[in-house]
């Protein structure tokens, strides 16, 4: 089920290297010590889980204009489709598609009173039954009553079963058995074919949104119902207007809606690809908040500088990492994916990224859960050590002999390409610094930068890289990334990744019943995907956000869902 884990490629910005981290020679060998260690999780320990102004409903001003910026203008507006997949889409979808459950700063999910009035979690005949009464009000805004057919359709269109969908993830989706009508339209009753613990994560921003029936039942219409268009919609605003010419997206207030009014007359979304260029448009007064991302010591600088405005962060469940793809052809041998990782040194790169960002410098060893979750365990064991003598020795036992600077095999060199999206300073830096590193092991590594809004459609799905840097942007329910990304023949599963082993210990973590059960299994699975090779973490992303000062209950979110109707100003 669930597109658990959003790809954001606009997030990085100006890295500096770190002084002489070249990759190689006593560069390659900076290791943080025992304090350095100690500080991070200290700073971890004292970050916030959610900063975002919380002020009451009642006491935020009606009206106002909230002007944001995104970093990818999307094509597919469909939140279930792999095209849909990215986390600037997830931020405009949220004001205006129905989440059916909400989740708090505390990873607790409950129902949201807007689309559904009562929940009920069951054991019926021996298996699982999740039965949701909507709310009576609730409409499309073409006037269409949301039923149990949406639910429906949804379903159908993500569980796998019909290979010409394409959904993000199937996870969740394929544990349903069945979604009947109950006492009414209106009742939508969900039989599982086993127990899934992770059920709370559907048709919300962990999964995706609720779409329409007319946009899932057949799949042309899941390919192009929502494709640069956004027909239908159903919450507390609605489409003014999609300008595809100047990648803009304006809401207005929806007067039709049934739930608390909306305080903000409008929220614009404006496509600056260029993360800088953001941080310029805030400090000009042209934006009301903006993200600061890893690597950009400066523009948090300047960010702080902003007259009445306010620096928020916490801690979030994303993070940064390199994708190595398992299909190329000189990375389908496992030992040469190894010998990748451990040639790179996680630590110089998460150093360069979080240098002077006022972020715990700490790298991350789990490819499930972050540093601050109680349920981490870091599992990266040797493999997430920086170790060249041991990516020499991998090399020279798969037949890669050093001639010169670089090794060949059979009369061709090994030549990796590191595939990064223009406009974003800390990719070329962390491009740089792996291409650096590898030297030292005798790969060679080509850095072609793509256009940001290509970047994920034509390079990362299609698997046209050897290896690429991006973010994972998480949500409240983590094990069903495990399937998302990690399982053979997801659409999430950017380097088509096929491995039995790691399979089937997924399978397990699906299979459980009690959730200290699932994190073990889940620690278990993650062990085999480091040794796999999958992707390589680096650090659990700075969620930093310049606000002005008078915006309330937006921000640094963490786990939280935006509550859009309360959004606005004090003053």
């Amino acid at each position: 089920m669930k597109v658990r884990y959003r790809a954001a490629a606009g997030l990085a910005v100006l890295a500096l290297a770190v002084a002489a981290c070249g990759g190689g020679g006593e560069s390659g060998n900076k290791q943080p010590n025992a304090e350095q260690t100690k500080q991070a999780q200290q700073q971890m320990a004292e970050t916030p889980s959610i900063a975002i102004n919380p002020v009451p409903y009642e006491q935020v001003k009606d009206g106002g204009t909230l002007t944001l910026s995104i970093g990818q203008w999307p094509t597919q507006w469909n939140g279930s489709h792999v095209d849909g997949n990215q986390a600037d889409t997830a931020d405009m979808l949220d004001p205006i598609m129905p989440q059916l459950m909400l989740s708090d700063e505390s990873a607790v999910f409950t129902p949201n009173p807007d689309y559904v009035t009562d929940v009920k979690n069951e054991t019926t005949g021996g298996k699982q039954v999740v039965t949701f009464t909507l709310n009576d009000k609730a409409n499309w805004s073409d006037g269409t009553p949301i039923t149990y057919k949406d639910l429906q359709a949804q379903w159908k269109a993500n569980n796998g079963e019909d290979k010409k969908f394409k959904p993000a993830s199937t996870d969740g989706w394929d544990k349903i058995e069945s979604i009947e009508k109950g006492d009414s339209d209106k009742v939508a009753v969900i039989t599982f074919k086993e127990p899934y613990l992770e059920w709370q994560g559907l048709y919300n921003r962990a999964s995706s949104w609720l779409f329409p029936a007319s946009a899932n039942e057949t799949p042309e219409a899941f390919e192009k119902e929502y494709l640069q268009k956004i027909p239908v919609t159903a919450g507390p605003f609605k489409v003014e207007s999609l300008d595809e010419g100047t990648k803009t997206l304006t809401l207005v207030r929806d007067d039709k809606w049934w739930g608390k009014k909306a305080k903000l007359d409008k929220v614009i979304f404006r496509a600056i690809p260029d993360p800088s260029a953001e941080v310029n448009a805030f400090a000009n007064g042209e934006l009301d908040g903006v993200q600061i991302p890893g690597g950009s010591p400066a523009d948090l600088k300047r960010a702080k500088e902003v007259p009445d405005a306010e620096i928020r962060k916490a801690l979030s469940p994303n993070w940064r990492h390199i994708t190595v793809n398992n299909q190329s052809e000189f990375l389908k041998d496992k030992s040469v994916r190894q010998a990748v990782q451990y040639a790179i040194n996680r630590d110089v790169i998460t150093q360069s990224d979080l240098k002077d960002m006022e972020w715990p410098i700490h790298t991350l060893g789990n490819h499930v859960f972050m540093n601050n979750d109680k349920r981490y365990v870091d599992n990266s064991g040797d493999l997430g050590k920086y170790n060249l003598e041991k990516a020499k020795q991998l090399l020279d036992a798969a037949g890669w002999k050093q001639e010169g600077e670089v090794r060949k095999k059979d009369g061709k060199e090994l030549t990796l390409d590191f595939v990064i999206p223009a406009s974003t300073p800390n990719s070329k830096t962390e491009s740089e610094l792996t291409q650096a590193m590898l030297k030292e092991a005798g790969i060679k590594v080509e850095v072609e930068t793509v256009p940001v809004d290509k970047f994920f459609t034509d390079f990362i799905i299609k698997g046209d890289f050897d290896l690429v840097a991006f973010s994972w942007i998480g949500v409240p329910t983590p094990f069903g990334s495990l399937p998302q990304i990690y399982k053979t023949g997801s659409e999430s599963n950017f380097p088509k990744s096929n491995d039995p082993a790691v399979d089937a210990a997924i399978d397990e973590v699906g299979k459980a019943t009690d959730p200290v059960k699932a994190a073990e299994l889940a620690n278990a699975a993650d062990k085999l995907i480091w040794d796999m090779v999958h992707t390589i973490p680096l650090y659990q992303l700075p969620d930093i956000r310049a606000v002005k000062k008078t915006v309330a209950n937006y921000g640094s979110r963490g786990y939280k869902y935006y509550d859009w109707a309360s959004i606005g100003y004090t003053a």
